[in-house]
């Protein structure tokens, strides 16, 4: 079965960097988009960004663009997500997650599969 694996997580201070990546087996990665989400107790999950089939294509949230980077190695089956410039407000758990289409909107569209979450905790 489809599985996906973050790891990366953990706590840093406000302005710094971390990298989330996640594994993926099970599924054809080469054929699926990627994408990566973020939940907090407070809030509904939300997207945070998605990169297609062949990496050409990356979209964001308003909310982390110009400071996360999406990118994907699929020789690895391993997308990742390059987190710079870190707030306080981007605490929260990292969901990794695929869909079979090249590029769907995935702030619209939803997943095909997740990951079991990684914990982003950033200090002030």
């Amino acid at each position: 079965q489809v599985q996906l694996v973050e790891s990366g997580g953990g706590l840093v201070q406000a302005g710094g960097s971390l990298r989330l990546s996640c594994a993926a087996s099970g599924l054809t990665f080469s054929t699926y988009a990627m994408g990566w989400f973020r939940q907090t107790p407070e809030k509904e999950r939300s997207f945070v960004a998605a990169i297609s089939w062949d990496a050409l294509i990356t979209y964001y949230s308003d909310s982390v663009k110009g400071r996360f980077t999406i990118s994907r190695d699929n020789a690895k089956n391993t997308v990742y997500l390059q987190m710079n410039s870190l707030k306080p407000e981007d605490t929260a758990v990292y969901f990794c997650a695929s869909h079979p289409g090249y590029a769907p909107k995935m702030d619209i569209i939803p997943p095909s599969h997740w990951g079991q979450g990684t914990q982003v905790t950033v200090s002030t």
